[in-house]
């Protein structure tokens, strides 16, 4: 069964909407450990939206899972990531008018630069994972760069507007993996699984970590963050 990474942005989020200094993300991050989550998940935007450097700092000390810290490849945030050392980066792309990630990261455009972020951040100890869409030239190219981690862009099976199309993308995701694995590498998913979306992909072998957010969030709201990631990994199961 994959392992549950469990994003706290919107915990910020919802901090940043009154300015305040509540609720707490490093609080919510000791609550989702305390519940079973496997390793705790935080963007550090350019804009510094929801996720503070503050608050990054301070998760750094209170994690006793794993840091997974999402990132874009812009070089101040890569500074930081080196200074802070979690225990793994996970590059994404990054719009500054996005409301969330949109599609995974073009490695084949974006080699060069790519590549030199891996090496700061290997010089670190620090894992690093490549967020990319379930294609067979973005995992050639996460494998020719030198990434031994990658995570797939679940939000087109995520959106499916009906069965018909959630089959064809869930099959993607399933061929993706297949094909990573048989490379040697990592394969985590991620972006917009829910709690009704989720056990499909939990099914598929080869995938080792799942990372969610913003659903666990929602239901948090309604029935407590305890039980709200209880209720995800027993899905996942």
């Amino acid at each position: 069964m994959p392992y549950l990474g469990v994003n706290i942005d919107h915990v910020a989020t919802l901090r940043e909407a009154r300015r305040g200094i509540e609720p707490e993300p490093v609080f919510a991050a000791l609550v989702c450990e305390a519940a079973g989550a496997d390793s705790i998940v935080v963007h550090l935007r350019e804009d510094r939206r929801h996720i503070k450097d503050r608050d990054l700092y301070l998760l750094k000390k209170a994690v006793k899972t794993k840091l997974n810290l999402e990132m874009s490849i812009a070089p101040d945030i890569v500074k930081i990531a080196c200074e802070v050392k979690p225990e793994q980066a996970t590059l994404v792309p990054e719009k500054r008018q996005e409301l969330t990630t949109e599609g995974g990261l073009d490695v084949v455009n974006n080699f060069k630069k790519i590549k030199q972020v891996l090496e700061k951040l290997g010089k670190r100890a620090i894992a690093v994972s490549l967020f990319i869409d379930p294609e067979k030239r973005q995992i050639d190219a996460a494998e020719k760069v030198g990434a031994g981690i990658i995570e797939l862009h679940t939000g087109r099976y995520a959106d499916a507007e009906d069965k018909k199309e959630e089959d064809k993308y869930f099959k993607e995701l399933e061929r993706a993996t297949h094909y990573a694995k048989d490379k040697g590498l990592i394969v985590n998913a991620g972006h917009g699984l829910n709690y009704y979306n989720v056990a499909r992909v939990a099914k598929i072998k080869g995938i080792e970590e799942l990372n969610i957010g913003y659903s666990i969030i929602c239901r948090a709201v309604l029935v407590g963050l305890e039980r709200a990631v209880r209720e995800m990994k027993m899905l996942i199961d």
